[in-house]
């Protein structure tokens, strides 16, 4: 398989006065494209801290992470706006969804950042709403959705611009139990249709969906394991 991301010897150091809090140490990391990832660990781990230096939201203190091919430490910041537009989907546990807009139009939204012409944009957005099962459901504003439906519209804007990735942070957090599958369910999916899913989740049940899983403690990368099926 072709890697996608490689981190080596990675640091994240947050210097807050006095004190200065080590959250990520000497990373080792590498992901191929088309792989299913956990990021699993307590609170405090560092999962959140790693999640953030994925999607070029937060820069390392030290080392290097290759993003397909990318330096992220050596880009302006418009170039990583650049770089989360077209390279990464992003998903979280409370959906981000706009209010008092449909979800066609939530969907849209990164087509628009993307400069993506007005027809071709309404067209994918359809036709991404239809894949996650919400083609009824074009005009709904999302105070008329469920958590479930919520976290599909927001899927799906994710893959508004074909990005390789999803990232997907506790995006099961906010729902129960049959959703959680249901959700889990369509990531598997679309991993199967060769998109690289990384999810951050402190659920087994969740991480049990995954082809892969990362156990981190205290910051560091403690267990890298492959899911038993």
């Amino acid at each position: 398989m072709e890697e996608l991301i490689r981190i080596t010897d990675l640091n994240k150091i947050y210097d807050s006065g006095a004190v200065q809090v080590h959250a990520l140490k000497n990373i080792n990391l590498t992901i191929e494209r088309g792989e299913f990832v956990a990021i699993m660990g307590h609170s405090g781990s560092g999962k959140s801290t790693l999640m953030n230096i994925l999607g070029c939201l937060d820069r390392p203190s030290s080392g290097t992470y290759l993003l397909d091919g990318i330096d992220i430490s050596q880009q302006s910041n418009d170039a990583l706006s650049d770089v989360r537009n077209q390279k990464i989907g992003f998903v979280f546990q409370a959906f981000n969804l706009i209010p008092r807009t449909s979800t066609l139009k939530n969907v849209e939204l990164p087509m628009i950042y993307g400069r993506v012409p007005g027809k071709a944009r309404v067209e994918r957005a359809k036709m991404l709403l239809e894949k996650v099962g919400l083609g009824q459901r074009l005009e709904h504003m999302p105070n008329e959705l469920s958590g479930g439906q919520k976290q599909r519209v927001a899927i799906a804007r994710a893959l508004a611009n074909e990005p390789p990735i999803l990232l997907a942070d506790e995006p099961t957090g906010n729902l129960d139990s049959t959703s959680t599958i249901e959700i889990m369910e369509l990531f598997t999916q679309l991993n199967r249709e060769g998109v690289t899913v990384i999810i951050v989740t402190h659920e087994d049940d969740v991480a049990a969906f995954t082809d892969r899983v990362l156990w981190f403690e205290d910051g560091q990368l403690v267990d890298d394991r492959k899911v038993e099926k």
